[in-house]
């Protein structure tokens, strides 16, 4: 068969390696059939014919279609089949395709991302990471205190297994068959719902503002505990008032009075911060944590610059050093006096706290904070697993251990929080106020009573501050791998690096942090903290829920979790899925609305003004409203002569499909290291053990093979048209040149 090329015909079609002709065109004596193409001007001849072809009961001459396409023979044309270049009309201009709302219909950007994960270990070390930081060390014992320790339990384990769990094996699943982050997932699966994917982003960004604050204040503290006389243990230094005292044993007969402070508590107010009045008295920067934070972002950005390939490794450290010291710390804590009085509020239960609202409304915040979902970490992680990992493995791994590690700090909390009750003579639910106070006042405060103090400071500000980056890792990646899903092409072309992304995400999340290093800043962080975590995050549970499980379909979402790991969901996954997840959150959400209580602060002692409870919405609003946002946007752009048919259109999955062969996940998505290796072979660079020989299929390796490659002209697909019938075919044909019974393609590579 000998295929003219000529630049006239192909440069107007989606794939310029792929030209489909009819067998209606005219034959010329050689029985070879003319087609044009655009590549280059040269001619590929001595394949076949077409007659040769028909000999074999492949072609024929009776109206089907032959598909043609070309093989890469050098290094660009496999770079070009990989990647293919977007055709180009003439008049458009490639500038015009740079808005995430356009750039969402590429079909590039809907293909699932190639780096992986480098072994198993990197990915469930991330989660683990994640869901095991600050979420846990400092959330999970606040929200217990503030809400009557032990029976807080009781709706925590109810929603961990209703919703929770049920909801991190579906971001998982969602991630891992997608290969997107949390934008590029949701709007391939549910365009409709896009916008609880940006919201994800939004209220991961806000995060990232004031964790890293906390960071900041542990590195603070990491390098004060290494001077010879700690700071926090007694009343002798400049910033102490005359309120400072030193708690002292109940037999000594010394107690406090009602405006007494310890040291710990006067040093983090009137050294670290030097709190003002309120957050109408904005202060000065504190410029030794303008220091701290420029530390931390530091460390954030050169461990996330090379994406998943730096973070991995330093996770190797970061998520299980922690680990060592909180097993450390709490069988110190439990050996304190009065260790067992706070053990017994944590672990016994005052069951008529359970007709408190807030207690369900805190247990099911804490439990979104805890394991990470609903931010978009996950869906982000699992994008760069591989297709066939075991979703449901990684998903019991992660959730034992964060119940596990919950326990582990609740003992060593309550544990400490025990001895300072004895020590100040007061009750276990008196002994701290709002905000960070307990891993900044408490705990310094009762480890400056053990042996050692010096050393058991430095051990638990270290560990801190493993688990601050490792939250704020995931919360990094997740802003970066949502840009780079949705401005590919544009990102490429201005900025040009990864590195040049996260340098911008990670000083943009600097300036917005400024305001918590302020005189005033503690009140700006205790406003941000409830508002962008807490108020919004039931709301963006619920809409993601129902976007996959209703919209979408638990069908689908079965289908694809089988078609992933080999095994369908369970019953239990399911029904959570369709009806007691959704209905638990939703009810847990309007409790939320009827029993909303303003922020205060110090105990409610302090009340903010109006305008800050604005400020607080307002930063609220900056995620809630990306969900109707976008849906509008969306049916507008949606195809459809009414409002039916574009809700309709809307709600139509917009999955990446192989050019090749159709399918979601084939073996012409190469893996990166693969598709070097080819690149390298075909410059003539590598040169592989196996002997060469061709596959037969369009791509000349499966995914994972390391055969030499053995480059082809051309593939040839003969395709039966869909309007000819079975019994036309025959009377065309006859039976020894009919197609297979299934009307598919028939794929063959000749020499």
């Amino acid at each position: 068969m000998h295929i003219r090329v000529n630049t006239t015909f192909l440069s107007y079609l989606s794939d310029p390696n792929e030209l489909t002709v009819n067998s209606l065109l005219q034959q010329d004596d050689s029985s070879s059939y003319l087609f044009r193409d655009c590549v280059a001007n040269q001619i590929y001849s001595d394949i076949t014919s077409v007659r040769s072809l028909a000999s074999i009961g492949i072609g024929s001459t009776d109206g089907r279609k032959i598909v043609i396409r070309r093989v890469p023979q050098t290094p660009t044309d496999l770079l070009n089949i990989v990647n293919p270049p977007t055709p180009q009309l003439p008049g458009v201009d490639d500038d015009d395709d740079e808005s995430y709302m356009d750039m969402s219909d590429d079909s590039n950007n809907l293909k699932p991302r190639q780096q992986h994960w480098a072994s198993k270990m990197q990915f469930v070390l991330a989660c683990i990471g994640y869901s095991v930081g600050l979420g846990n060390v400092w959330r999970f014992p606040y929200m217990c205190y503030k809400s009557g320790g032990g029976v807080f339990l009781v709706p925590y384990c109810i929603i961990l297994i209703i919703c929770s769990i049920p909801l991190l094996f579906m971001e998982l699943s969602i991630g891992q068959y997608t290969g997107r982050g949390p934008i590029g997932a949701l709007g391939q699966l549910c365009p409709l719902f896009k916008g609880a994917g940006l919201a994800s982003v939004v209220v991961s960004f806000l995060m990232s503002t004031y964790y890293s604050v906390i960071i900041g204040y542990s590195i603070y503290y990491f390098f004060t505990s290494f001077k010879t006389d700690m700071p926090w243990v007694d009343c002798s230094n400049r910033w102490n008032t005359p309120d400072c005292w030193v708690p002292q044993r109940v037999d000594d007969n010394m107690t406090s009075h009602a405006t007494s402070r310890t040291p710990s508590e006067e040093f983090f107010e009137n050294k670290v911060l030097q709190i003002s009045p309120g957050i109408e008295y904005p202060g000065l920067m504190r410029w030794e944590l303008f220091a701290c934070l420029i530390c931390a972002w530091l460390m954030v950005y050169f461990a996330t610059w090379k994406s998943i390939k730096s973070s991995a490794k330093v996770r190797y450290f970061t998520a299980t050093f922690p680990f060592f010291l909180i097993i450390v710390l709490m069988g110190r804590a439990v050996t304190l006096e009065g260790a067992d009085d706070g053990l017994r509020y944590f672990f016994r239960p005052n069951w008529s706290e359970l007709k408190n609202a807030n207690v369900w409304i805190n247990a099911a915040s804490q439990n979104f904070n805890s394991l990470g979902i609903t931010f978009g970490s996950m869906i982000s992680f699992a994008s760069y697993n591989k297709y066939n990992n075991n979703i449901l493995r990684d998903t019991v791994a992660v959730s034992v251990v964060n119940i596990l590690t919950s326990l582990l700090v609740g003992v060593f909390a309550f544990a400490t929080l025990g001895n300072l009750a004895l020590e100040q003579n007061t009750n276990v639910k008196d002994v701290i106020g709002d905000g960070p106070g307990l891993i900044f006042v408490v705990y310094p405060q009762a480890m400056a009573k053990m042996p050692y103090a010096q050393l058991w400071a430095v051990m638990f500000f270290f560990m801190l501050l493993c688990l601050g980056l490792n939250s704020q890792f995931a919360i990094v990646e997740v802003v970066v791998t949502s840009i780079q899903d949705g401005f590919p092409n544009w990102i490429k072309k201005h900025l040009g690096y990864h590195e040049i992304v996260v340098l911008i995400v990670s000083v943009i999340s600097f300036l917005f942090g400024l305001p918590n290093l302020i005189q005033g800043g503690i009140y700006f962080f205790q406003l941000m903290d409830h508002y962008a975590a807490s108020v919004t995050i039931m709301f963006l549970a619920f809409c993601q829920m129902i976007a996959i499980a209703w919209f979408y379909g638990t069908g689908r979402l079965s289908k694809n979790v089988k078609q992933m790991t080999g095994k369908a969901p369970s019953l239990y996954l399911k029904s959570c899925w369709i009806l007691f997840g959704p209905c638990l959150l939703f009810a847990i959400w309007i409790l939320s609305l009827i029993n909303y209580k303003e922020p205060t602060y110090h105990n409610g002692r302090y009340t903010y003004p109006d305008w800050a409870y604005g400020i607080g919405w307002m930063f609220a609003s900056f995620s809630l409203v990306c969900i109707p946002g976008y849906a509008i946007v969306n049916l507008f752009k949606a195809q459809g002569r009414d409002l039916q048919e574009r809700f309709q259109s809307a709600l139509r999955p917009n999955i990446y499909e192989c050019k090749i062969c159709g399918e979601h996940h084939c073996e012409h998505d190469y893996p990166e290291q693969e598709q070097y290796m080819l690149t390298q072979e075909l410059a003539g660079i590598y040169k592989p053990a196996a002997p060469m020989q061709a596959q037969h299929t369009g791509f000349p390796l499966n995914s994972g093979q390391k055969a030499g490659y053995n480059p082809m002209h051309l593939q040839v697909q003969i395709e039966k048209p869909r309007d000819i019938s079975p019994a036309k075919e025959e009377n065309a044909d006859g039976p020894s040149t009919s197609a297979p019974a299934n009307g598919g393609a028939v794929d063959n590579q000749y020499r």
